[in-house]
């Protein structure tokens, strides 16, 4: 199975449509001075850059990311004379040391091939005193929506259990994120949950971005014959609750500050 991160629009109707209730809340918390320097490494289809933008009050705001596609959605999403975004890559950021004084990541780190080398570069370009922080899922308890897709998949397919977030992304708890921001020479590091509800009007609301091809749930939905992806919709229409419901989503949010 195949992981894709390119098409902006699936990805808004899959996950970012949520992302951006997490980073509402996150980035007030930072406590932040306005008039800053921010940069959003992994910035994707632009959701945290627009939290910096309208609720931080930045001098400018830099969203960075590997995938074009995700930054032109971004480009039309957010835009204005404080805004700027790059291609590139969070374990080697084209900027110089000490430069932001604010350095922030959403949803990105247990996806990155080398999370301790991108901490070291996102710690790397932040000023004396500056916020380096980031959050991510909590893929083993806290975040409903795909607890119930794997639990269905893996009782259909018992090897569906290997693909699971919650089993491949050990680093989306506190200890070992409190682990790599001290890793790299981060102060003052703590996590703390994000929780956030997902409303869906309906089955449908919930079943259908999963056919967008964006991300690993995706993904195993699209390696699936129609029979088995059929089987799969009805096992989890079967388990959700009446319509309208609603699920929890947490992420794990970890903080520190560039001590030098």
């Amino acid at each position: 199975m195949t992981e894709v991160w390119a098409a902006g629009a699936a990805y808004e109707a899959f996950m970012g449509r949520w992302a951006g209730r997490m980073a509402s809340v996150f980035v007030p918390g930072l406590g932040v001075p306005a008039g800053g320097r921010w940069l959003d490494v992994g910035c994707g289809t632009g959701a945290l850059t627009a939290a910096v933008l309208s609720l931080a009050d930045p001098r400018e705001v830099t969203g960075i990311d590997p995938s074009a596609g995700f930054l032109a959605h971004a480009r039309a999403r957010v835009a204005g004379p404080r805004v700027t975004f790059c291609t590139g890559d969070a374990g080697a950021l084209p900027y110089p040391g000490a430069w932001f004084d604010a350095v922030v990541s959403g949803l990105v780190l247990n996806f990155l091939p080398d999370p301790a080398r991108a901490a070291a570069e996102l710690a790397r370009v932040a000023a004396p005193g500056g916020v380096v922080a980031a959050y991510v899922w909590d893929y083993a308890d806290g975040m409903a929506m795909l607890r119930h897709f794997w639990d269905a998949a893996a009782t259909l397919d018992p090897a569906a259990a290997a693909l699971d977030e919650g089993a491949r992304f050990p680093l989306c708890r506190p200890e070992p994120l409190r682990a790599l921001w001290a890793g790299a020479g981060l102060t003052g590091v703590r996590t703390e949950p994000i929780v956030v509800p997902m409303e869906f009007t309906g089955f449908d609301d919930f079943w259908t971005p999963f056919l967008g091809g964006q991300g690993p749930a995706p993904g195993y939905v699209a390696s699936l014959p129609g029979d088995h992806r059929a089987a799969l919709r009805d096992l989890l229409r079967e388990r959700l609750p009446a319509s309208p419901f609603s699920l929890t989503a947490r992420a794990w949010a970890v903080y520190g500050r560039q001590g030098r």
